[in-house]
């Protein structure tokens, strides 16, 4: 069955958080929808649709950001009872708008996450789970890491309590009580949970997860251990998970899975078979859909899939079909009711448009006396710094809730930015003298108007750390800027693993000294990614971590007084020696250093690096001989007289080429990893082979596994 949408805007509200929109049940049989949806002005609306106009029923007065909405009710009856979470408090309004509850749970941090069954109330902090019933505290959790989502299994099928946690170390927490059932890792860190056609299935136990790296999967959880059923990748590279739901868009008795991504990208994927869903249809909005559910709002027995996006807009995409009925000319014919909407739009535009005006000139001739008070208005941005494990680069990501101007970059340690398909931006590039100010990185975004969101990529160095500032300036007067910070970590290539191959031959760095589990922990966040900032739970932690670049790896234990770290790359350990020393004398901090190095490690880089070197050589030299080959083909006319090597080389030309402008940087980085993991093998050995430095790119400029092998082995 095709399906055919199309898109009606209805209102727009304040800045909208992640899942904070819901569709109340209708009240009759054929009735439609009303929308409820809570801003991070604090105010929640509530509103209908009647002959295409939105129809307030309710709205609140402005108060604390609204983090969280869902719907409640008694088990078994209509959920149509409206929750909003706003920092530490629950509030209660019934489908008219009246407040009937106003829970301050005491949380020291504000609620990130809700979910509500019946009498039970679960809320997730940064870190803290807690299980309220009838508003009395019942169970409490705290988590390794940052919870993300959360839901409970439904207890109409379950006859028990089985929260789940959605955690940002890449973890599916299970609990029972106050106590961890077990974990299940996922490919990526879940970003938000929801139950398999909105019921949890037929056992009530399946529960559909969304990463922020955007992929998506299905999970049975069971009191003894999850089975995973499917999951989706992201080989578009499209972006995180915000929302989902289930709906029977298509009318066929099977409900769709209703996918919204922060890159704005709205998806539904149908069950064609029983293993796993394919992508029917995908609709793209200029910014992060916040919130996605399927039903029936505009117009009664049509159904439609309602979303709301980062600046606030509620948009249905509907069934309806819009029909335009053309005459003998280029004339379109409109109904009457149509008419008298264009009239009222054009009457409200122009009304606009004199206000705008008489406020402009009004700021103007304040502006100019003696007594006058600027204010700076503040803009809400969302902004995402996370690292692709695919390419082993930064994406940053800004939205903003009104139009874009500009975006200036400026970093003091050297990185590089790479294109991105969707960013329309002109780029320009400032060079820099970086000894006497420190910057590496001058770059200016001019975006395009009515830009909201911009996407950058950016590659970085390991070893080399500081700081990443973006200077946003949005359209609006008076000129403003707000400055956003992001840290490039000493390792920032590292991703978060939970299990690595303990067979490797591994190279040891261990401190001993004076400092605090607080401490070192600290210092682990310093040089790592994905690392909690809260300091863990016990006595001792281990953390696992892969190299996004090179496939190496690094385990990390440690406990007040005492701290190892196992890499099968030495320049690994070496960065972290030189950083951990650094932060020790700031701190004045004596510490007992030693290093226990496998000479057999480096060797074992080197074969690790191989294949992505010679894949990358050889890209170099195909894309080179592009432009004869098809000089030759062009002369000849054809390509049959070429060798079959060659004739692939032509007739994949475009692919090879787009492949290459993907990684303009990649034989470069492999270059500076090869020669890094050189200097420091002599380093720990206590020699400077420092000048023998261009003999090695020399090596590699003609390059040979064996030579290079040799050359390593020989240099001392």
């Amino acid at each position: 069955m095709d399906l055919s949408l199309t898109r009606v805007d209805y209102l727009q509200v304040g800045v909208t958080s992640q899942k904070t929109m819901k569709l109340l049940p209708a009240s009759g049989r054929k009735a439609t929808q009303k929308v409820v949806i809570g801003d991070q002005d604090g105010v929640v609306t509530c509103f209908g649709i009647k002959k295409g106009e939105s129809v307030p029923v309710f709205k609140t007065l402005p108060g604390e950001k609204i983090a969280r909405l869902e719907l409640g009710g008694a088990l078994n009856t209509l959920q149509e009872k409206i929750f909003v979470a706003s920092g530490s408090e629950v509030r209660g309004f019934t489908k008219k708008g009246k407040q009937f509850l106003s829970f301050d749970t005491n949380l020291t941090e504000s609620i990130k996450a809700m979910y509500i069954s019946g009498a039970d109330l679960f809320l997730c902090a940064s870190y803290i789970y807690n299980h309220y019933c009838d508003c009395k505290d019942q169970h409490y959790y705290l988590s390794g890491d940052k919870i993300n989502d959360v839901l409970c299994l439904p207890v109409e099928k379950l006859s028990c309590i089985t929260p789940v946690l959605a955690c940002q170390d890449r973890v599916l927490r299970v609990l029972q009580g106050s106590d961890l059932l077990y974990e299940m890792e996922v490919s990526g860190p879940p970003s938000v949970l929801a139950l398999s056609d909105g019921n949890g299935g037929d056992s009530g136990e399946e529960v559909l997860f969304g990463t922020s790296d955007g992929k998506i999967g299905l999970i049975n959880i069971s009191t003894v251990s999850p089975v995973e059923k499917w999951k989706i990748g992201n080989e578009k590279k499209r972006g995180g998970i915000l929302c989902m739901d289930s709906f029977d868009i298509l009318g066929d008795g099977v409900k769709e899975l209703l996918i919204g991504r922060d890159d704005g990208i709205l998806e539904i994927y149908s069950f064609e078979n029983a293993n796993s869903p394919v992508l029917r249809h995908e609709y793209a909005f200029p910014e992060s859909v916040t919130s996605v559910q399927g039903g029936c709002v505009g117009k009664e027995g049509y159904d439609e899939i309602v979303t709301s996006t980062y600046s606030g807009w509620v948009s249905g995409l509907t069934t309806e079909p819009i029909h335009r009925e053309c005459g003998s000319g280029d004339e379109v014919k409109m109904s009457h009711e149509m008419q008298n909407k264009i009239l009222s739009l054009r009457n409200e535009l122009e009304h606009l448009q004199v206000k705008v005006l008489q406020e402009r000139e009004k700021y103007q001739q304040n502006s100019q006396s003696s007594t006058a008070l600027s204010t700076v208005p503040t803009i809400s941005i969302n902004d995402k710094f996370t690292l692709n494990r695919d390419d082993a680069s930064y994406s940053l990501v800004l939205e903003v809730q009104t139009a874009i101007d500009t975006v200036l970059l400026q970093c003091d340690v050297p990185i590089d930015l790479k294109d991105v398909d969707k960013n329309s931006a002109v780029v320009s590039v400032v060079d820099c003298e970086s000894e006497p100010n420190g910057n590496f990185l001058l770059a200016t975004y001019r975006c395009q108007a009515n830009t909201t969101r911009l996407e950058l990529k950016i590659l970085s160095i390991e070893g080399r750390y500081g700081t990443l500032q973006a200077y946003v300036t949005p359209r609006v007067q008076p000129k403003t800027c707000q400055v956003q910070q992001y840290q490039i970590k000493p390792l920032s290539l590292h991703q978060r693993t939970h299990c690595i191959d303990h067979d490797r031959p591994m190279n040891t760095l261990t401190l001993k000294g004076q400092f605090s589990f607080a401490e070192v922990h600290s210092w682990v966040v310093f040089c790592l990614p994905e690392v909690p900032e809260k300091t863990p739970v016990g006595e001792s932690i281990s953390l696992y971590f892969q190299n996004t670049f090179l496939d190496t790896q690094l385990e990390c234990t440690y406990r007040k007084g005492e701290a190892y770290f196992k890499s099968d790359n030495i320049s690994t350990i070496s960065i972290l020696k030189d950083v951990l020393s650094k932060e020790a004398t700031k701190r004045k901090i004596n510490l007992n250093i030693s290093c226990d190095i496998n000479e057999v490690s480096v060797n074992h880089t080197l074969q690790l690096i191989h294949p992505k070197l010679e894949y990358q050589l050889m890209l170099a030299k195909k894309v080179e001989l592009i432009d004869a080959l098809k000089e030759l083909q062009t002369h000849e006319g054809n390509t049959d007289f070429l060798i079959p090597e060659y004739r692939s080389i032509v007739e994949d030309a475009e692919q090879l080429l787009k492949e290459h402008e993907k990684q303009p940087a990649s034989l470069e980085r492999l270059y500076g990893m090869i020669t890094d993991l050189f200097i420091d093998k002599f380093k720990f050995k206590g020699t400077n082979v420092k000048t023998k430095v261009p003999l090695l790119l020399e090596i590699l400029g003609s390059y040979d596994q064996d030579t290079l092998l040799a050359f390593f082995d020989s240099a001392a």
